[in-house]
C-alpha cells in the first residue's frame, strides 16, 4: 500500500523552522508587543519592498485588506464593482459589506482569471453613460459603477495591461485580488517590464491564510499600495478610526494585525521566493508528466506574460468525480475550488443572477481539480499523482496508448473536453 499523499503539507516548513519562530514569538512574550510595535512595522516593510510597492498595511484578514481598500479608495454604497464569479466568496463579500453590488463578468478559459473581452464588453454593451456626471451607470442595477476587482486566481495574474487601460478610459477605481498571488508577476506589454502581484492597481489585497504561499499561523492580510493617502486612511480604519490614540477621524473596525503573525510572516517571507520557485518546479514537472494526457486532463495554461507562483494545480477532466474518487483510493488527497460559481451562491440570489449567465465559468466550476501543491512535495509523491492519473485515462480508454514523438498519447473521444 503507498503511502498517502496529503493535498497540502503545513508541519514540515513549521517544523523547518521551529527555532526562528519559537524566537519570533519569545521576543513578543517578553516585550509584550502584541498589538503594532516593531514586528509589525518591520514586516510592512519587507513586503511592501518585496511586492515593490512604496506602503504595506497589515491587516488581520485578506476579506479587510479588500474591504478597506475599497473603502480607502472611495467606493460608496449603492455602486457598482465589477469582480468575477469564479472566486472565494470574500471577493464579494468585501463589495457587499462597503455596501457595494457586485455585477460580474465571465473569466478566460485558458487562465480561469477575468476575460478582458467579456470586461469590455460589459463596459461597452451593459453600461450607458450618465451625462450629467459622465460615469458608467449599469443597466441590470441603475447604479453608477465605480470600481474593478480583478483576481489573480491560483497563483496567476489577471492580464492586467489592458483590463488596467478599460480601468483608466471608464475612471474605474482599480483594485488586485492577489490573495492567492503572493510573488507572483506580470510583463506589461506596456512598460516593457515585470510587475509583482499588488504593484498594479490602486492597491491590492493579499490574504495572508495559513494555506497560502505565505501563510500566518492564524489569519492575518495586508493591503499594498503606492499612494500615501489610502495607505493612511487603512491604517485608520483598522484601528478604530484613531490618527493617533482616543482621536477618531472617522468610524473604523478592528481590523489590526498581531505581532506574533506579523513577526512569523517576516520570518517566513525570506522564504518565499524559493518556495515559490519549489512551486513553479513541482508544477513543471506535473505539466511535463501530464503533457501526454492533456487532450483528456486539461492542464494549467501559463501565457508568456505570466509568471504564476501556482497556490494550487488545477486541472480539468468532465468526470471530475471519478477521477477525484479514482486518485483517492490510490491514496493521493485532492480538493475543489470553487464547485458552486458565485453568481449562483445563494447568499447571492437577490442579485438575479442565473444558470447560463457566465457559461465558461460554470463549466470550469464542474471540471476542476486541484492536486497536491507545496513546496515539500517530493518526486514520488508526484509520481504517485500523475500515475492514478494516468491508470484513471486508460480504464476509460483500454487498450494501448499510442506513441507520438516518443509519448505516450491520449486518443480523442467524445468523453474528452
Amino acid at each position: 500500500m503507498s503511502t498517502r499523499v496529503p493535498f497540502l503539507d503545513l508541519v514540515t516548513p513549521h517544523v523547518e523552522l521551529e527555532a526562528e519562530l519559537l524566537a519570533s514569538v519569545r521576543s513578543a512574550l517578553t516585550t509584550a508587543s502584541f498589538i503594532g510595535g516593531p514586528m509589525v512595522d518591520g514586516f510592512e516593510s519587507d513586503f511592501a519592498e518585496f511586492c515593490g510597492t512604496r506602503y504595506c498595511v497589515g491587516l488581520n484578514s485578506g476579506t479587510d485588506a479588500l474591504r478597506f481598500a475599497l473603502m480607502a479608495a472611495g467606493v460608496q454604497p449603492g455602486e457598482v464593482v465589477i469582480t468575477v464569479p469564479s472566486t472565494f466568496i470574500a471577493t464579494t463579500e468585501a463589495i457587499s459589506q462597503v455596501g457595494a453590488i457586485p455585477e460580474f463578468v465571465d473569466v478566460d478559459e485558458r487562465t480561469y482569471n477575468m476575460d478582458r473581452v467579456k470586461l469590455q464588453q460589459y463596459l461597452e454593451n451593459e453600461c450607458d453613460t450618465d451625462c450629467s456626471t459622465s460615469r458608467l451607470v449599469s443597466r441590470r442595477s441603475g447604479r453608477p459603477v465605480s470600481g474593478l476587482i480583478p483576481v489573480h486566481l491560483y497563483g496567476q495574474m489577471a492580464d492586467m495591461d489592458p483590463i488596467r487601460e478599460l480601468a483608466e478610459r471608464y475612471q474605474l477605481i482599480l483594485i488586485e485580488d492577489a490573495c492567492q498571488a503572493h510573488g507572483a508577476e506580470y510583463f506589461s506589454r506596456k512598460t516593457k517590464s515585470w510587475q509583482k502581484a499588488g504593484s498594479i492597481g490602486r492597491a491590492a489585497a493579499f490574504s495572508f491564510y495559513p494555506g497560502k504561499n505565505l501563510g500566518a499561523c492564524g489569519d492575518a492580510g495586508a493591503v499594498t499600495t503606492n499612494d500615501a493617502d489610502l495607505a493612511q486612511k487603512i491604517r485608520m480604519l483598522r484601528d478604530h478610526g484613531q490618527a493617533r490614540k482616543y482621536h477618531h477621524e472617522l468610524e473604523g473596525y478592528n481590523g489590526r494585525l498581531d505581532a506574533i503573525q506579523a513577526g512569523i510572516l517576516r520570518i517566513k517571507l525570506k522564504h518565499l521566493t524559493e518556495w515559490n520557485q519549489q512551486r513553479r518546479d513541482r508544477a513543471a514537472l506535473y505539466s511535463e508528466a501530464l503533457e501526454s494526457a492533456s487532450e483528456i486532463v486539461r492542464l494549467p495554461t501559463e501565457p508568456s506574460w505570466s509568471r504564476a507562483v501556482y497556490h494550487l494545480y488545477v486541472v480539468r477532466h468532465p468526470d471530475r468525480e471519478g477521477l477525484r474518487a479514482h486518485l483517492s483510493e490510490r491514496n493521493v488527497d485532492t480538493a475543489i475550488h470553487y464547485p458552486i460559481p458565485l453568481h449562483l451562491q445563494t447568499a447571492y440570489r437577490r442579485l438575479g443572477y442565473k444558470d447560463g449567465d457566465f457559461p465558461v465559468c460554470e463549466r470550469v466550476a464542474r471540471e476542476i481539480l486541484s492536486l497536491p501543491m507545496y513546496p515539500q512535495l517530493q518526486p514520488g509523491q508526484q509520481n504517485q499523482v500523475t500515475e492514478g492519473i494516468f491508470d484513471f485515462v486508460k480504464a476509460a480508454f483500454p487498450g494501448p496508448i499510442p506513441v507520438v514523438n516518443g509519448q505516450q498519447s491520449v486518443r480523442h473521444t467524445d468523453c474528452g473536453r
